[in-house]
């Protein structure tokens, strides 16, 4: 697909996004014990309009009350939405949340905020996630931090480890394939009609091996590369 085409494409995904997600804003706010109903259905309508086709591997943990995720793209977000059985709570920047209007696609369904540039920040982060997991949901988190290019994996932030050994949550790790090529929004592009796939690895208990973040992180980097020359 060539560049201009590309970016046409860009523009179609962000109004889309636009439009939808303010109508799914609207609907949490009146409906907010439906949220996930909303965020559900949602995420299979982007995977249509989007052309997005998902290959999966493996199959997810359900006992596992914890996901961890390499990011390329917010269509990470969008396919686990749709595809993953679970209710999930994301962690997710203090930035988003402050966007007006928007920003309630945090507060509303009750995901979790972190300021990076807070140290208490933490605490609460251990707080939110404790209240989540009481309420049957499971914590899905980022743990590079943020986006990066689709070609490796980039190094791990320790939030994600510290919630896991502290709370003791079973460990459900997953590998996105290609979801640059969606919608990459630091090159403004995107791709109708994107072939990826979604690898679910073992899942880990945290407590059978000290070093299980750092071995994970070779695993899913592994992974990746396996996939990328494939």
């Amino acid at each position: 697909m060539n560049k201009i085409l590309q970016r046409v494409m860009a523009l179609y995904f962000s109004i889309n996004f636009f439009f939808t997600i303010s109508f799914v804003v609207v609907l949490m706010f009146l409906f907010r014990k439906n949220h996930k109903i909303f965020r559900h259905y949602w995420a299979k309508l982007q995977l249509f309009m989007l052309g997005i086709k998902v290959d999966i591997v493996g199959k997810p943990d359900t006992s596992a009350k914890m996901v961890l995720l390499n990011h390329q793209s917010v269509a990470d977000i969008v396919i686990l939405e749709a595809l993953y059985p679970a209710d999930l709570s994301w962690v997710a920047k203090k930035e988003i949340g402050d966007i007006p209007f928007f920003g309630h696609i945090l507060d509303y369904p009750e995901m979790i905020s972190i300021d990076r540039e807070n140290k208490r920040s933490l605490v609460q982060l251990f707080k939110d996630a404790k209240d989540r997991l009481k309420k049957g949901r499971v914590i899905a988190i980022f743990p590079e931090g943020t986006r990066s290019n689709g070609k490796k994996i980039l190094p791990f932030k320790a939030g994600a480890k510290l919630v896991a050994e502290k709370l003791d949550l079973r460990v459900q790790p997953a590998v996105f394939i290609h979801t640059i090529d969606v919608f990459d929004s630091k090159n403004f592009k995107a791709n109708f009609g994107t072939k990826v796939k979604l690898i679910y690895l073992d899942p880990i208990d945290p407590k059978s091996d000290k070093d299980w973040y750092e071995k994970l992180k070779e695993d899913m980097e592994k992974t990746l590369q396996k996939e990328l020359l494939s």
